[in-house]
Formats: structure tokens, sequence, C-alpha cells
């Protein structure tokens, strides 16, 4: 029996298309090893929306390419995958198969192939209409939280953006489907699933058939409606695309308590003018409208996003406007990045005219704002008591005394197992317990907050 290590960078798509592909792997009589050393073959899903993650790649090869012992078959699947496709084999010479991004159900027989004829062997073909889009419970991230993907692709061609072109064309999966899916898992003990898609609230199915008994202003909010009637108890989705969010998933959320308090809607830029040159789709002010609609839930929808700086022709001024604009949203978290040209895309074509040392500085200055609001809205849980879904066992179970002097760091003694887990809101806890509580939602005070996490006791 072969051994496949598998290594997955980048976003949940990866992760669930890793855990589809460990799935399929064993069914087919191949054993899945954590041991790399041990692998007949190494396998790795990659990411190419950061530069950085395609130069992981070419690194790991070498290091997986030049053990002392036998050398193993190595394989690339993912967005480097699709988008290098054969050229990868004389970019990165170790390298013996390439998957593409929608040929990962023939993965074995790729494999298979490389053991037979010992030579190169790529795949970039499109998915099969029957593929198997669910997962074997030893195969996922998490006996407790699910990725379930609902679209894949993307139609939007953001100018800086790669997916288009790795991903292909936005297509949804069928809501009969997903609900059939969620059930399952429901009833195999995951309590928490994520829907997910490079832009899940454009979700538009062939067909309704799964959501006719649910009303919604679009198939995305009825979907949401549909999921959460299944009663598996916590449902969240991302990412969502701010021109396709509307009002009413707002409102879904509102209605079904086990819809999650927490919204990660992507803003990149503050400027209309670089918003339009991002090709986004929507102002400023269409977006700020969205806002102002989570920010009145009833719920205390929790709210993250990504954004841009530095991009091309982006001015200090333009760039003050997304520090305005961060500044009116109170993010709870937000993720950051410095803009780097991505090749094949629009963006890459322009003049990238912002020195590097500006968008650090400006990198810099934004991060100051985030962090000041991430800081205010993790503060403002402590002595709440919160329901935790207890997701891993945390191994810092010592933390400092922060009282002490300098010099002095006396450790705070624990009696129990500490544990990891998430809020609905999207927070991260740690807390001690006595009892076994791992895949458990148990309440917790909390009582300390940190720079990205909380610390709580349980109730």
């Amino acid at each position: 029996m072969k051994k496949v290590y598998l290594e997955t960078f980048g976003c949940q798509m990866n992760v669930s298309d890793s855990e589809r592909v460990a799935t399929r792997l064993a069914a087919e009589g191949f054993e899945m090893t954590a041991n790399e050393s041990a692998a007949d073959v190494v396998l790795f899903n990659t990411c190419s929306v950061r530069e950085k993650a395609e130069h992981k790649l070419y690194t790991r090869v070498g290091q997986v390419r030049n053990p002392d012992g036998t050398k193993p078959i190595v394989g690339v699947m993912g967005c480097v995958a699709q988008l290098e496709g054969e050229t990868l084999f004389a970019k990165s010479p170790g390298v013996d198969f390439v998957i593409g991004t929608q040929a990962v159900g023939r993965v074995g027989k790729v494999i298979e192939n490389v053991f037979e004829t010992r030579g190169n062997f790529y795949d970039l073909g499109v998915r099969e209409e029957n593929y198997d889009w669910t997962t074997a419970p030893a195969q996922r991230h998490s006996p407790y939280v699910a990725f379930v993907p609902i679209i894949e692709g993307c139609n939007k061609f953001c100018t800086y953006c790669i997916v288009p072109f790795s991903r292909g064309r936005e297509k949804s999966l069928p809501a009969a489907q997903i609900v059939r899916q969620v059930s399952v898992l429901r009833d195999q003990g995951v309590k928490e699933i994520h829907l997910i898609g490079q832009n899940v609230n454009s979700y538009r199915p062939k067909s309704d058939v799964g959501l006719e008994n649910f009303r919604g202003a679009t198939p995305f909010s009825k979907l949401l409606r549909a999921v959460a009637a299944t009663g598996i108890e916590r449902i969240k989705f991302t990412t969502s695309f701010p021109r396709d969010f509307h009002p009413d998933i707002v409102d879904a959320i509102n209605e079904n308590e086990n819809l999650c308090n927490w919204v990660h809607l992507p803003f990149q830029s503050g400027s209309d003018r670089v918003l339009k040159a991002m090709r986004r789709g929507h102002t400023i002010e269409s977006y700020l409208q969205k806002i102002d609609k989570i920010k009145v839930s009833p719920r205390k929808i929790a709210l993250s996003t990504d954004i841009i700086v530095g991009f091309p022709t982006e001015t200090e001024e333009e760039f003050l406007e997304t520090l305005k604009t961060a500044q009116y949203c109170e993010f709870d978290s937000a993720y950051a990045f410095k803009y780097s040209p991505r090749p094949g895309t629009p963006a890459a074509e322009m003049a990238d005219d912002v020195e590097a040392l500006e968008k650090t500085d400006r990198f810099l200055r934004l991060e100051k704002v985030l962090r000041q609001s991430q800081t205010k809205a993790l503060q403002s849980c402590v002595n709440k008591i919160y329901e935790v879904l207890a997701e891993k066992k945390s191994f810092k179970k010592d933390r400092k005394d922060k009282s002490a002097h300098i010099g002095q760091l006396p450790t705070i003694q624990t009696n129990g197992d500490n544990f990891s887990g998430h809020t609905t809101c999207h927070k991260v806890v740690n807390f001690e317990s006595s009892n076994d509580v791992l895949g458990k939602i148990v309440k917790v005070k909390i009582t300390e907050s940190k720079t990205n996490t909380l610390y709580g006791e349980i109730c």
C-alpha cells in the first residue's frame, strides 16, 4: 500500500479540496500519512494568491527531493498547478506530476500512471459531472468543524486577482445536495459548518430544487434558511462579495439562531477611484450602507474584512479614505496586505508606482487603526459569557502572571486541560476545564483579552 503525505497551503477551499483528495485516495487503497519521511508520494496543494506561497512551494519541493533516503514521487495540485501546468516541470525539476483545480478527482489515476511510467504527467482537465463532494470523517481537518463548498470559481475579475484564472468561472452546487450533505455532517457529530466559496453569496444554482419552501431575496439567503432548517448547531459562511451582499442575508441571520453572528466582507479600498481601478463593482457608499445594516442587527454581528494598500496609482489622499473607512467600520478583525502584482492579471500591466517604503508606511498606519478596533472589540468581551465550541486541546497550558515584576515570570499553574475554540462571532477563546469538553459547546466567561485571543473560565 503506497503512502501519501498531503500538505496544504492557502484558503479554506484548498483545505476542503485536500480533504476530498484524501478521502478519494484512501478509498482507492492509498494510505494517508502525517509522516513525510515515510511517504511514497508527497503532494502539495498550492495557493497562488500571494507570491510568497509560490516561493514556499519551490522551497518545499527542493527539501523533499533531497532527502537522505529514498526520494518520493512529488505532485503539485491547486491554483499554482492550474496556472503553471506543465511549465512546473521546468521551473521545479523535482515535480513528477501536476493536477489542476478541477482534476482533483483523478489524482489516484495520475499517481498510478507516474509509478508505472516513471515519467512526468499532468491533468488540467475539467471536473467530472459525477464528482463526489463529500469527505470521510477520518480525512477532515476537524471532527467538529466542516467546510461545505457551495460555489466554486469567480466571475468578478477584479484586476489584481488571479482566482478567475486558477479556479474558473462560477458554478453553484445544487441546493438539495448541499442541504443533504449538511444533514449527514450533523448526524456524524459535526457541530459547526462553514459554507465556503470564492464569493459565497454569489450563489446561483441552475435549479431551485431544495429551496422551494424557503423565502429569500436571493438564492443565497434562501439557502441560508434551508441549511438552518437542518438544525445543525452552527452555520458560518465566507467569503462574501460586497456587490452581492443583500440586506436579506442579515435578516436571515436575525431570524435563525444557528446562523452565526459573523460576516467577512472585504472592502479592499476606501477610494471610489481605486475601487473602480480594481474593478470591484461597488462604491464605498454602497459598502457602508451594508455595514450600517449589519451594525444595527440585534445579534451584534462581528465584522472582518480584507484591505489592500499601495494599489497602483493610489495617492496619499486615497489611502486616507481607506483609513477613514476602517475607522468607521470598526472591524473586529482584518487582513491587510501590501499590493504585489500577480502575473497574468490586468493590474500586473499597470505601473506599480507606489514605492515599497511608502507601501510599508501605509500598511503600518492602517495596521495601527485595525489593531485599535480589534483590541476594543476583544476588550468588550471581558466579563461576558459566550458559547464556545471546544475544537482542540491547547498545549499552552501555562501562562505568565502579568502582575509579576520584570525579571520574575512565575507561571500560573493549571489544574485541568486547556482548550481552544471559537465563539459564534468567530473569536478565538482559550479556557481551562477539568472535564473533557472536546467537541462540546460550553459556556465560558471571558476573564482576559490579549492581542488576538480571549481567555476565560468555564461556567
